[in-house]
C-alpha cells in the first residue's frame, strides 16, 4: 500500500457529489498519509506567457513574472512527486474532464520535471507511481465512444510516466444510481 497519497477532487458538487464519496472510500482503503488538493476550491491558474516561457528554465533564471505564473506549478509539482499514489476524482462534464483536472495538468505538464523528450519520444519521469481514478457519470459510459476523459486521463498521466492506472467507474447515475455506486464500491473492496 502506498505510504503517501495525492488526493485530486474535480467536482463542482462539494457536498454530495458522488465521485468524491468513493474517493472517500479509496483513500480510507489505502491509508497512508494524505494531501488533498481541491481543483475546485482552489483551481489552477490557466497556462500563460509567463509559465509558457519560464517553464524550463532554472528558477535563478525566471523573470518575476515568470516565477509569479510558475509558483502554483512548483507547488502542484512538488505535491506530485512527493506521492507514492495519486487518487483522482473525476465526474465527466460533457463527455470530458472538468476544467480545473485539464489546468492542473498543464501546471504539472513541465518538461524535465515530469516527462522528456528524446529521439525516441517523449518519456514520462513520474515512473513507480500508482493512479487510482473515479470516474463518475450521469450518462457516459467509461471508455466508451463518447467518452473523451476516461482516455484522456489515461494517456495524460502513462505520459508523465504514471502507467499503472485503475479506474473505478460509477457511470450512467442516471440510469441506476444506486446500483452503478455499489458495482463501483465493491471494486474499492477489492483494491489490494
Amino acid at each position: 500500500m502506498p505510504s503517501n497519497i495525492l488526493r485530486l477532487d474535480t467536482s463542482s458538487d462539494t457536498v454530495s457529489a458522488s465521485s468524491r464519496m468513493l474517493v472517500d472510500a479509496v483513500v480510507a482503503k489505502l491509508g497512508g498519509t494524505v494531501a488533498t488538493r481541491d481543483l475546485v476550491a482552489t483551481p489552477p491558474a490557466l497556462v500563460d506567457l509567463g509559465f509558457v516561457t519560464g517553464r524550463g528554465l532554472p528558477k535563478a533564471d525566471r523573470s518575476a513574472e515568470q516565477a509569479a505564473s510558475l509558483e502554483l506549478s512548483d507547488t502542484l509539482l512538488a505535491e506530485l512527486e512527493a506521492a507514492d499514489a495519486i487518487v483522482i476524482g473525476m465526474p465527466i462534464y460533457n463527455f470530458a474532464p472538468p476544467a480545473a483536472l485539464k489546468a492542473w495538468a498543464d501546471q504539472v505538464a513541465v518538461p524535465g520535471r515530469t516527462f522528456s523528450y528524446s529521439a525516441d519520444g517523449p518519456k514520462g519521469l513520474l515512473e513507480g507511481k500508482k493512479a487510482y481514478v473515479v470516474v463518475t457519470s450521469g450518462g457516459t459510459q467509461v471508455d466508451s465512444p463518447i467518452d473523451f476523459a476516461t482516455p484522456w486521463l489515461r494517456f495524460f498521466l502513462g505520459f508523465i510516466g504514471i502507467t499503472d492506472v485503475t479506474v473505478i467507474a460509477a457511470d450512467r447515475l442516471g440510469a441506476d444510481a444506486e446500483a452503478k455506486l455499489a458495482e463501483a464500491q465493491e471494486q474499492i473492496a477489492a483494491l489490494s
